[in-house]
């Protein structure tokens, strides 16, 4: 499957959508882009893998008016929940 399409001011193209459907790119969704001799490659780039204490760490930190143990927290949710069975 080709297509030729034009590169826009800023560099950029559109992905046709039959080509996004297929790959299932959707907005938003990260893509990588690799250059081989004289050909560019787009994939589709695999979703990268982020433990559930990543995420709201670097996602609430900023947002927190002290620093919280998540471990210690997640860990007394734990033992709480195993009480009460």
């Amino acid at each position: 499957m080709a297509r030729r399409m034009k590169v826009g001011p800023k560099g950029q193209i559109v992905i046709p959508k039959d080509i996004r459907d297929k790959l299932g790119i959707k907005e938003f969704s990260e893509v990588l882009i690799v250059l081989r001799g004289t050909e560019v490659v787009i994939s589709r780039s695999a979703p990268t893998s982020v433990s559930h204490t990543d995420f709201f760490t670097t996602t609430y930190a900023k947002k927190l008016k002290q620093k919280v143990d998540l471990k210690k927290v997640l860990d007394e949710e734990y033992e709480r929940n195993l009480q009460m069975k």
